[in-house]
């Protein structure tokens, strides 16, 4: 806990960006009838029923100094998957950083072996050196900030039934495009310090 909590103090720099990531899911909802649009005295109505169409996963990556973040939609959230935005985030997104400061939780698919299954050795090697991964403890997903993205993007985007990859990945671009262009920045405020008297009881007893 203590490691990442240094790493969300550390002064801005651009040649070693904290960044942070996590992953959640979303179900695709189509309507079996067509909602009834509102009307003077009428809200929208929407029939209860509805059909079920499958799973979108999202990857959700900030970068809270900077007040940026980057979202993927796909269809699965294997190790592939997940090494795939490894390398678009280092070649794209920071192709000038020495290295990212990636905050992140211990999920076994985010691990430098999945690098390795899904690159050529001297590609996933390549990746990993420009990769300082700061884990999140067991039950401590509340320590990353990508997760409280998350809340936001879903509290403000993905609040209603969408029914298709399409229409969720062109309604998330949108989000993101305005959330960018505003700069929005994550101030933590939680320090070392608060950690070590507010959760004491975490700590061992000498």
């Amino acid at each position: 806990m203590e490691d990442v909590l240094e790493v969300y103090h550390l002064p801005y720099d651009p040649a070693y960006p904290v960044v942070c990531m996590d992953e959640s899911s979303k179900q695709l909802i189509g309507e079996v009838a067509e909602p009834i649009p509102c009307e003077p005295g009428q809200p929208k109505r929407i029939d209860d029923e509805y059909v079920r169409k499958g799973v979108a996963e999202i990857f959700m990556e900030v970068e809270p100094l900077a007040g940026r973040r980057h979202i993927a939609v796909t269809e699965r959230r294997t190790r592939k998957d997940w090494a795939q935005q490894i390398k678009q985030m280092l070649d794209e997104r920071y192709p000038d950083a020495i290295k990212v400061r990636l905050v992140m939780d211990n999920l076994n698919t985010h691990n430098i072996a999945s690098l390795y299954e899904t690159f050529e050795p001297c590609e996933a090697r390549r990746l990993a050196k420009r990769l300082d991964i700061h884990y999140t403890p067991k039950h401590g997903s509340w320590l990353n900030m990508a997760e409280i993205e998350l809340s936001v993007l879903k509290g403000q985007c993905l609040d209603r039934r969408i029914a298709d990859m399409e229409t969720m990945r062109t309604e998330i671009a949108a989000w993101e495009c305005d959330r960018n262009n505003s700069t929005k920045k994550i101030d933590w405020q939680f320090t070392t310090q608060d950690a070590r008297v507010k959760l004491k009881r975490l700590y061992p007893n000498l």
